[in-house]
């Protein structure tokens, strides 16, 4: 690329592109993000779910974009436009499928970007914001696919909504108005659909978009973690320069379209052969249109929330009971290995716990469980008392007990989808306690056992140079 004139030792370049350098720091964001930001170079394949998940975030504004076209906020309407986009619209029912089956695999990609900050302790020391930043994006996912799961009209959309909104009626003195400010109405209507429309197209979105600059500027400031937990930035050459890492471009951003490729194909192979996904992408039921005479045999959320479904259906009152003795053992725990302010604090609140949990209704208490099981993960950085980052250097039952916590998540995701009978209450009510045991259990069973000792420096060497090396 031809250069102008050097102004010390940056380079800038020539023509259209350095008229705009000379306005807005191209060039320099280029470097710091790209060319000159140097991550470490022993990544593997789930380093792949965070670019992933930007590219299906450009998909949804894109497809949404152009469905909001010909989509009409209108309960008499809204229906028959959805019917419009996929039968007379060009390329309606591409553009359709496109951001419903993105929705889905915006939430898969999340979910297994998440379980690698899991595996190698992407939440700890330095990267505390950057967990938390990422959190605050899963809940404005969440937010924008519930808005979003009324708009079809459909009878899933309009009682799942229903059932939903209803949920917030059980917290004690304002849930009632609450839900009626939720629907702007007593029932779901009219209203409902203008505002949930609102804040899926225009409020979220927007919040969304700025949680993801955050995210990734937090990210380049502190750099990325790796399989190891080493962190390259303690060892630099005179020029400051990583010893163990490589420039993001071109390694990684290589690397990345490769694995962009393979996803995308998946995408297409899903889009255009099983949309619908047996019913789990898009409900059977959602494509007859929204009846308020006519409640649907079985109501159940989109497969991305089922979990956390499973968790709110398991709280029954007998389970109440147990959760109160759960609590009450938390809080002796607290006050036998708690020190400083803890040791008063954490028991206190168990025990105003328990005391809440008597006099309450059970419902409440399962939103309560529901929410936990979101907000904990906030407190991750905080909770994992570990000497060491990554699941390589920790000890066997620490990797034992995640593949646990993991099989509890999957089983609460499958039998949210499932009617509820006293087995799979049963079932989800254990994985339930397994979830939140594992997160709130951390501060005692995350420092127990042996720990390897990682290393100083990331042993890492390309195919090439292990060929090199194994040739006579």
């Amino acid at each position: 690329m031809a250069t102008g004139p050097e102004s010390g030792n940056e380079v800038r370049p020539a023509g259209l592109a350095g008229w705009i350098d000379r306005r807005f720091p191209l060039a320099a964001l280029w470097r710091a993000y790209m060319s000159e930001y140097y991550v470490p170079k022993n990544l593997n394949f789930w380093y792949f779910f965070g670019s992933l998940s930007l590219l299906v975030l450009v998909n949804q504004i894109v497809t949404g974009i152009f469905l909001t076209m010909s989509y009409k906020p209108d309960a008499t309407l809204a229906f028959a436009s959805v019917e419009h986009i996929m039968r007379d619209v060009p390329w309606g029912w591409l553009i359709r499928y496109l951001h419903s089956t993105g929705a889905s695999l915006f939430f898969v990609v999340i979910y297994l970007h998440m379980f690698r900050g899991l595996l190698y302790g992407s939440y700890r020391e330095p990267r505390e914001l950057v967990w938390i930043s990422g959190c605050l994006i899963f809940l404005c996912l969440m937010a924008e696919a519930f808005f979003g799961y009324l708009l079809p009209w459909g009878q899933v959309s309009y009682w799942g909504a229903q059932v939903i909104v209803n949920l917030f009626s059980a917290i004690p003195f304002v849930g009632s108005d609450l839900a009626l400010w939720i629907r702007g109405d007593y029932v779901v209507s009219d209203v409902t659909l203008n505002r949930f429309f609102a804040f899926h197209v225009i409020a979220i979105p927007l919040v969304l978009v700025g949680l993801v600059v955050a995210h990734v500027v937090a990210l380049r400031e502190v750099g990325s973690n790796n399989p190891d937990g080493v962190e390259i930035k303690d060892r630099t050459d005179e020029n400051g320069i990583p010893l163990d890492g490589v420039p993001f471009h071109p390694y990684y951003s290589v690397r990345d379209f490769f694995g962009a490729c393979i996803f995308l194909a998946i995408f297409a192979a899903i889009v255009f052969f099983a949309p619908e996904m047996g019913g789990y992408f898009l409900e059977a039921n959602n494509f007859a249109p929204a009846n308020p005479l006519q409640t649907p045999s079985e109501i159940s959320p989109v497969w991305y929330f089922t979990a956390f479904y499973a968790m709110l259906r398991a709280v029954t009152d007998s389970f109440k009971i147990v959760l109160m003795i759960v609590v009450a053992l938390l809080g002796l725990l607290a006050l036998v290995r708690a020190r400083g302010r803890r040791r008063v604090a954490l028991p206190a609140l168990a025990a105003l716990a328990v005391v809440a949990m008597f006099f309450t209704d059970a419902k409440l208490w399962g939103i309560v469980v529901m929410g936990t099981a979101v907000l904990v993960l906030f407190f991750l950085p905080w909770l994992d008392r570990s000497p060491v980052k990554s699941i390589r250097y920790r000890p066997f039952f620490h990797k034992v007990f995640l593949g646990i916590f993991a099989a509890a998540f999957l089983t609460l995701g499958f039998l949210g989808t499932r009617p509820p009978s006293p087995a799979a209450t049963s079932i989800a009510q254990c994985c339930a306690l397994i979830y939140l045991a594992f997160f709130l259990g951390m501060p005692f069973w995350t420092g127990l056992g042996t720990f390897r000792q990682p290393p100083e420096r990331i042993d890492y060497r390309s195919h090439s140079r292990r060929a090199r090396r194994n040739q006579p």
